[in-house]
């Protein structure tokens, strides 16, 4: 059952109506009832994760997030690592368990790729389903989806600040460019600045921002009259592995460079940095950090910040 601690103001009505949404199992508790239809959004902005053992990335995902937004929603789906725990205890060091909502999806979700296409988007086991129920416990009127390996820097973290009274009323749908970092040691670290790795995160809750299917994966729809804002480079970086398989939530790795030119790239340095291959490849920037700092504290804190911009060179037809 979803968690029912939730500080963003008092508990809505139900819709006496019943569910916007049932699944076709027939799973009642996981029956899906936008939060617009339960009663008034609380103003402020919402971050969602839905993750899957992210225990060794949370204890630097989850502060800035907190530092940044009004409302945390971590949804764990069958992690074996702790994940749940580790967020907890994070939000209890903090002192923010009043703004963080933990509960659980115990249902195994399709894969990305041939999984996700052939399961269908009303089934508990389909993405789109799944996302669409995680977004559900959002009591706040915008939210923002997240990924458990993604960290703030402190650039992000004043951005967001700013964005969560700056989108009030606004109907804005915003994108920021993220750039993945593959760990190779506490010290060094390969950032991926050859690509433009951009998709929108930030939307305003209501019905015509909801998760619809797509070939490869789910996809938030949005109003084409929307306006779209984008953050500047250096917002964020992704935590990359290399001692993980960072696929295993893939069905196939046979992507279409065309259509699927993220995935493709992300493959190509996945696999040459397995290799020790790292420097062949145009765009990716080695980086160490000084003696007794990690290195996702150094780039986050530090690297980031000073690195000179454009961060990106890359021509317009690579860019996503």
């Amino acid at each position: 059952m979803a968690s029912s601690d939730y500080s963003a103001g008092p508990e809505p009505m139900v819709d006496p109506a019943g569910p916007s949404l049932r699944n076709s199992e027939g799973h009642t508790d996981y029956d899906i009832t936008w939060p617009w239809e339960r009663g008034p959004l609380t103003p402020g902005l919402t971050c969602v994760f839905r993750v899957r053992d992210e225990a060794r990335n949370l204890p630097w995902v989850l502060p800035p997030m907190f530092e940044a937004v009004q409302h945390v929603v971590l949804v764990d789906n069958g992690s074996t690592d702790g994940t749940a725990e580790v967020a907890a205890e994070v939000a209890e060091r903090l002192g923010v368990t009043d703004r963080f909502t933990l509960t659980s999806y115990p249902f195994q979700v399709a894969r990305a790729g041939e999984e996700h296409l052939h399961t269908a988007p009303d089934s508990v086991h389909s993405l789109t389903y799944f996302y669409n129920w995680s977004f559900a416990q959002v009591r706040t009127a915008y939210s923002m989806k997240w990924d458990g390996d993604m960290v703030l820097t402190r650039e992000g973290v004043a951005l967001l600040k700013d964005l969560s009274w700056q989108l009030r009323g606004s109907g804005a749908v915003v994108a920021i460019p993220r750039h993945p970092m593959s760990i190779e040691s506490d010290s060094v670290a390969w950032l991926d600045l050859g690509f433009r790795f951009l998709e929108p995160w930030i939307y305003p809750m209501g019905p015509e921002f909801t998760f619809v299917k797509a070939f490869e994966w789910e996809v938030r729809e949005f109003p084409p009259t929307s306006e779209r804002v984008v953050t500047p480079e250096g917002m964020c970086v992704e935590l990359k592995w290399l001692d993980q398989d960072e696929f295993a939530h893939w069905s196939t790795t046979d992507f279409d460079a065309v259509r699927t030119p993220r995935k493709a790239r992300e493959l190509e340095v996945y696999r040459a940095l397995s290799q020790g291959r790292g420097e062949e490849i145009e765009g990716l920037v080695r980086v160490e950090s000084p003696p007794g700092v990690h290195v996702i504290d150094y780039v986050t804190g530090t690297w980031m910040a000073q690195a000179p911009r454009p961060l990106v060179k890359r021509p317009d037809s690579m860019e996503t």
